[in-house]
């Protein structure tokens, strides 16, 4: 994968997760939107950068044959990929949100579940069909 289609990749997992998660947790949590929108932008911009540095590492680590790869390479890769989003996440979104720790670990274990499956099921179906493949000719794509 070159570096713009793991740009590609990053800014569309961003957008459809913000697309998500905003709203549901300004229904089920309460929280204001406009809050959890500004929360969920920062984070999603950590997150966009995580995930680059991450793959890279990760597709050096697990070979890059990612359309073979089983569902315990990438059960490994959804948990692995989250430990490293909540030693920043926690803090920043206690302190933004003026809520506790337990509060926030709380708001992040919500985030967990949904990310986990979430972060799963896009990396397959991205895997499997590589929309950005299929914008540009094959030819331009190594």
């Amino acid at each position: 994968m070159n570096t713009t289609e793991r740009i590609f990749q990053a800014v569309l997992f961003e957008v459809i997760a913000l697309a998500i998660v905003v709203p549901a947790t300004a229904y089920i949590a309460g929280y204001e939107t406009d809050k959890m929108a500004i929360a969920g932008i920062a984070l999603s911009i950590f997150a966009m950068l995580w995930n680059y540095l991450y793959n890279i590492v990760f597709d050096k680590l697990a070979g890059y044959n990612r359309v073979e790869r089983g569902i315990a390479i990438r059960v490994i890769h959804a948990i692995a990929f989250e430990f490293g989003m909540i030693l920043i996440t926690l803090p920043a979104l206690a302190w933004y949100l003026s809520i506790t720790w337990l509060e926030a670990a709380l708001l992040e274990a919500g985030f967990l579940v949904f990310i986990l499956l979430y972060t799963f099921v896009f990396n397959w179906l991205y895997d499997r069909y590589q929309p950005y493949k299929n914008w540009i000719s094959n030819e331009q794509y190594t």
